[in-house]
């Protein structure tokens, strides 16, 4: 494996010393012309690095040409991303241009390699890569499951993000507060931006070499010795307590960035549900939904709602659930009704009718149709509904939520064919504040305990063992009396 230090793929950058305190918060709209230029650099990024692909396979050589347009463009992404959320390392403004800019603090640099291998090139990029991947999603990008409705659909939300991103965004914060950007945290990121980048040269078919599996932290490839007098050595606990960024501070600080992003599922989820505690409860303190329904068929029944082996406190958590509805046609009596879900099948067997299953928009998107012909009996005297309301004009039935399977059923009270209705769904769910805010208060707590850990590895990697001479510009133990 070739060393970091001699790696072809060199990535460096300078941080500025009088970055903007403020300034971090609106780059994202100061670099969109950068973004749509990039979108179309990246676009013939991808073309060209298919027809190098194929020159590789056949020649065992990249063209120089498309080589180093495709450095260009790594080069002006870094510049992009150095000034932008991978590294806030700068305020001034990246230029537009492939080239190298001598005088901008980003730089990025790849060795044209006179051959390259004709059979690497049909696996590196997908199949060696595979572990370098895995690496980079943690870094720039990974996504995780955050949020997870039970139900037949298996409905989840998530939310994605990576280290890189949780790490300057806690260096911006810093920055708005002190106005100066925490070294260590400086280092690490630079680190990880620089293994993402080799990695992206070595998928893009820009050298044999394997990218090392370390992190080669700061803003230079080649660390300067330190100047000074050597250190005194230490004994005792000074001596043990190593100084700069160790295997165990390093996983401090992964750890602590996953449990900083696994805390914005329960903190997102938590204030949505206060909010809808508050602002979204109608005049009787049902929370609703609303949609309208047509079928061509003798009736309309929902999926089951499954709270079979449930505790009891679950019923009390949901409280009351409300059912509205009313015909589209203002003269058509209709009949709504609620009923345990095996017994309302019962009585829909041999029935042709509509389950309906999706909801967008205010409207089904997805039914069921079950065959078979009317109702052979008026709903109003099958004897199976918890409750059940039947007229012209709005229809609500109203019951507490009780353990076990529901399905809500509505016909014409008639038993025509074709029901349309508009209808609404609401639950008075008495638990939904004390839900929301634990789960507000978990995501507190996992995003303190991640702060802390994040903090606490940053602090002690800056340290130096006491005795040692400090860095540059630092007071000694007699200077400071």
């Amino acid at each position: 494996m070739t060393d970091a230090k001699t790696y072809p793929v060199r990535v460096e950058a300078e941080l500025d010393p009088g970055l903007s305190r403020w300034l971090w918060l609106v780059k994202w709209l100061l670099a969109i012309p950068h973004y749509l230029v990039l979108s179309l650099l990246w676009l013939a990024f991808g073309v060209l690095t298919v027809v190098a692909f194929f020159a590789i396979l056949v020649t065992g050589r990249y063209p120089r040409g498309i080589f180093d347009f495709n450095v260009g463009v790594l080069r002006w992404a870094w510049r992009v991303h150095y000034y932008a959320y991978a590294g806030l390392g700068t305020d001034r403004y990246p230029p537009f241009t492939l080239a190298e800019v001598p005088d901008y603090p980003a730089h990025l640099d790849i060795d044209y390699p006179a051959r390259l291998s004709r059979g690497l090139v049909l696996v590196k990029w997908w199949l060696l890569a595979i572990p370098h991947y895995i690496v980079v999603g943690l870094f720039a990008g990974g996504g995780l499951w955050l949020l997870w409705w039970p139900g037949d659909n298996d409905d989840t939300t998530w939310a994605g993000g990576g280290l890189i991103g949780i790490l300057v965004l806690v260096a911006g914060v810093v920055l708005l507060f002190t106005g100066s950007y925490p070294r260590p945290v400086y280092d690490f990121v630079l680190g990880m931006d620089r293994w993402v980048v080799r990695v992206a040269a070595y998928a893009g078919l820009m050298t044999d070499a394997y990218p090392p599996f370390r992190l080669d932290l700061g803003g230079s490839e080649q660390p300067s010795r330190p100047e000074g007098p050597a250190p005194v050595p230490q004994s005792g606990a000074a001596a043990a307590r190593p100084r700069g960024w160790t295997p165990g501070r390093i996983t401090a600080v992964v750890v602590g960035a996953l449990l900083a992003l696994v805390a914005m599922g329960p903190i997102t989820g938590g204030i949505a549900m206060l909010w809808a505690d508050r602002t979204q409860r109608d005049a009787d303190g049902f929370l609703t939904a609303s949609g309208t329904f047509d079928t061509g068929t003798y009736a309309l029944a929902t999926e089951a709602a499954r709270f079979a082996g449930a505790p009891e406190w679950v019923g009390s958590a949901l409280g009351d659930v409300r059912i509205r509805a009313v015909s589209t046609d203002p003269g058509e009596a209709i009949f709504v009704g609620i009923a345990p879900s095996d017994e309302a099948a019962r009585y829909l067997a041999g029935t042709e009718y509509a389950t309906v299953q999706e909801v967008n928009d205010g409207r089904s998107t997805a039914m069921t149709v079950h065959s078979g012909s009317a109702p052979a009996t008026p709903p109003a005297t099958a004897g199976i509904w918890t409750a059940q309301s039947s007229g012209t004009g709005i229809q609500t039935v109203r019951t507490p939520v009780d353990v076990g399977d529901w399905s809500v059923v509505v016909l014409n009270a008639d038993r025509s064919r074709g029901v349309s209705v508009r209808a609404e769904a609401g639950a008075t769910v008495p638990a939904l504040p004390w839900v929301g805010g634990g789960a507000l208060a978990l995501g507190v707590v996992l995003l303190g305990a991640g702060g802390l850990l994040v903090g606490r590895a940053a602090h002690l990697a800056a340290q130096h063992p006491r005795g040692s001479e400090p860095p540059a510009g630092e007071p000694t133990r007699a200077q400071q009396g």
